[in-house]
């Protein structure tokens, strides 16, 4: 599961990663602490053209009458996406990439609490998550744009710390998940190589969504 993440480098500079044209997302401050139900960019096929926009992180079903309807489906399993009905016609046709400088997982050790871990791309200064996204509309009229991240089981780096990762599209790659390449897609929902991630500990800080700053992903002195 991945439940948190951050995204610290310019609007311009994801766009240009993403060779995005038309640009809808905006954000003016680094992002250290994104949590679930809030706007995120997402890079989207339309029209040919690459995107780059912003939804709701927490993909919400059609059949949800509201946003607390059911359950919050942040992360969708790779080895089920294709048979679960609220995911399956958006990894067919709805494929978009999420931009991320890093996340946030929590390990626990016997005799100890949750440990909060921050993970991270060892040579790239951005990471594409591959994701799912879906329009949805409440019945009252409300419309919403959401999507969720597609996580696999972990590699062997990352099962230390935790047993499930978010699945990366490298930039090669981009193109066969966004759709422009045609089918194959479902080939890249693995996990990464095990030299891909680099990670350290950080602080209890993290555990709070109302927190923000560089120092929740400094590394925890010894």
């Amino acid at each position: 599961m991945c439940g948190r993440f951050a995204l610290t480098l310019p609007t311009d500079a994801v766009a240009g990663w993403f060779g995005a044209t038309e640009i809808t997302a905006q954000w003016e401050q680094p992002r250290y602490n994104i949590c679930p139900t809030q706007d995120i960019p997402v890079a989207v096929l339309h029209e040919g053209a690459r995107h780059l926009v912003p939804m709701r992180w927490g993909f919400l079903p059609k059949w949800y009458k509201t946003p607390s309807d059911g359950p919050l489906l942040i992360n969708a399993r790779a080895e089920t996406i294709a048979e679960k009905p609220a995911f399956r016609e958006a990894v067919r046709s709805r494929r978009c990439l999420i931009p991320a400088d890093g996340f946030y997982e929590w390990h626990r050790e016997k005799g100890k609490g949750k440990e909060p871990w921050y993970i991270y791309a060892s040579e790239d200064p951005l990471m594409a998550f591959a994701g799912i996204w879906q329009v949805w509309t409440g019945a009252d009229g409300q419309r919403s744009v959401t999507c969720a991240m597609v996580t696999t089981q972990a590699g062997a780096d990352i099962a230390e710390v935790h047993h499930r990762e978010p699945v990366t599209v490298k930039p090669e790659n981009f193109g066969l998940w966004l759709g422009e390449e045609g089918k194959g897609a479902a080939t890249l929902m693995q996990s990464a190589d095990p030299s891909y991630f680099a990670r350290h500990r950080v602080g209890l800080e993290v555990n709070s969504g109302r927190v923000e700053g560089p120092q929740l992903r400094e590394p925890l002195a010894d």
